[in-house]
């Protein structure tokens, strides 16, 4: 079972993802900001992290920074309302990209592709 870190300031989304990821099998974990993301990533294993953009304090862009350097061998989906971040270059960092939506399709088909591609790696 593939273990997840969903991180999102919004209560109810959290909860959305929570629910929709268990359903397809995921552990998931869930975070409201950056530094509670980073409080149960010590002396953690996770497989993947699904991080919101706009997060209070501290954007998901600067906490994809810290994985990337802390946590490279951890893929990383921005997931964001606003698809200009796509733009950005610092969002390239990311192994993917998703327009936040109530429906979770392209999330849900992004993880399978990413921890699938990981997978492969590693079975190398």
């Amino acid at each position: 079972m593939s273990r997840l870190l969903v991180v999102d300031d919004e209560a109810n989304i959290r909860l959305l993802y929570a629910e929709e990821l268990k359903d397809e099998g995921y552990e998931v974990v869930t975070a409201a900001t950056s530094a509670e993301a980073v409080e149960k990533l010590q002396g953690a294993v996770f497989d993947l992290a699904v991080l919101d953009i706009k997060l209070k304090n501290e954007s998901g862009i600067e906490l994809l920074q810290k994985l990337v350097k802390e946590r490279h061998e951890m893929p990383v989906i921005l997931c964001s309302a606003f698809s200009c971040y796509k733009d950005d270059f610092s969002a390239w960092l990311a192994d993917g990209y998703v327009v936040k939506s109530s429906d979770l399709s392209d999330l849900k088909q992004e993880i399978a592709r990413i921890l699938a591609k990981k997978a492969a790696k590693v079975s190398k």
